[in-house]
């Protein structure tokens, strides 16, 4: 298996058609191997949940990183566009998606690995790299998604250090991602919710 980890956002709904939305690192088995996807979502979470029961997911690669801190930050509503060969729904922002079915699964008592199958792929508009400020959105969201895990002076100074290529690189949905990950580390350390 490979051990690269791609950052991704992976949607998944529950028997009742309820949408999740969850940014997810992900591995690839080469194409030699399948090619299969691997989800390794932790127990418990609606992901993992939703999987289990629909036996279906998708994984969407997108460079709006407004989804991955918002979802951190409890802004889990994107809009949505139906899946077309599995019971769910891709990212209407998303640059190419993948359907996925699980085709193995091996138990883990803190997080199961799931090997999906691919079902279903397609390209909606290309893509032309992440900036910088991207890239440190999407470090600031894994940040803001250990804050009860991370001693707040290594936060405090990830952020810092991240804050360097905001200010160089940023457009505006940077920038309101990036407000939103610096409100959740004011809120967490008052004592209050998060997500």
């Amino acid at each position: 298996m490979n051990d690269v980890i791609y950052e991704t956002v992976v949607t998944t709904v529950n028997r009742d058609g309820k949408v999740h939305v969850a940014p997810m690192g992900v591995r690839y088995r080469p194409a030699a191997q399948g090619g299969d996807v691997i989800l390794m979502p932790f127990k418990p979470s609606t992901t993992l949940d939703n999987i289990d029961a629909t036996g279906h997911a998708v994984l969407n690669i997108v460079v709006d990183t407004r989804v991955f801190a918002g979802c951190v930050t409890g802004r889990r509503d994107w809009p949505t566009v139906a899946a077309e060969r599995v019971a769910g729904v891709r990212l209407a922002a998303a640059l190419s998606h993948i359907e996925l079915a699980v085709a193995e699964r091996t138990d883990d008592a803190q997080r199961p690995v799931l090997r999906m199958r691919r079902v279903h792929e397609a390209v909606h508009a290309p893509y032309v790299g992440f900036n910088r400020a991207q890239a440190a959105v999407i470090e600031g969201a894994v940040l803001v998604s250990r804050l009860g895990m991370l001693p707040a002076d290594k936060v405090d100074r990830e952020m810092a250090y991240l804050q360097i290529a905001i200010d160089k690189t940023a457009g505006p949905e940077e920038h309101e991602a990036w407000g939103w990950l610096a409100d959740a580390v004011k809120r967490f350390r008052a004592g209050e919710a998060v997500r």
